[in-house]
């Protein structure tokens, strides 16, 4: 009996993690879509109705951002919404490092009637799929 409740415990939290993940991820529950590197690459060099947000830190944003991306960090993204005002009528491609921060920007774009993309596996992915970042002094 001891033994079972044991099992029973391991399975549950198990579950628990795999849920939390997937959750973490955007996997499940999302309300937004999510988009690879490629797939983000592709979108600004064909779409004219589209906008940038970087969800990073500011030093992170000056050692190297894409053009034109508006940088709200992901702490600050709920009180700052109104300066995304102007951008609300396009698809918003949301990145960050690596993909986790975006995800919760997402979420609290997708909350307050914004049409967020969250680019996965962020920065990283779209430097290794050919995207050139500028720095800011």
């Amino acid at each position: 009996m001891k033994k079972n409740l044991i099992n029973g415990l391991y399975y549950l939290a198990m579950l628990g993690l795999i849920i939390w993940f997937s959750y973490s991820k955007g996997w499940i529950f999302a309300n937004f879509k999510n988009i690879d590197a490629q797939q983000a690459i592709t979108l600004l060099k064909n779409d004219n109705n589209i906008s940038l947000l970087d969800v990073r830190t500011v030093e992170e944003y000056k050692r190297g951002h894409l053009a034109d991306a508006i940088l709200i960090p992901v702490e600050h993204l709920s009180k700052n919404l109104g300066m995304l005002k102007k951008v609300k009528n396009t698809k918003i491609l949301v990145y960050c490092r690596s993909g986790s921060r975006s995800v919760s920007a997402s979420r609290i774009l997708a909350k307050n009637g914004f049409t967020p993309l969250n680019i996965e596996g962020g920065m990283i992915q779209l430097i290794a799929k050919g995207a050139k970042p500028i720095s800011s002094p």
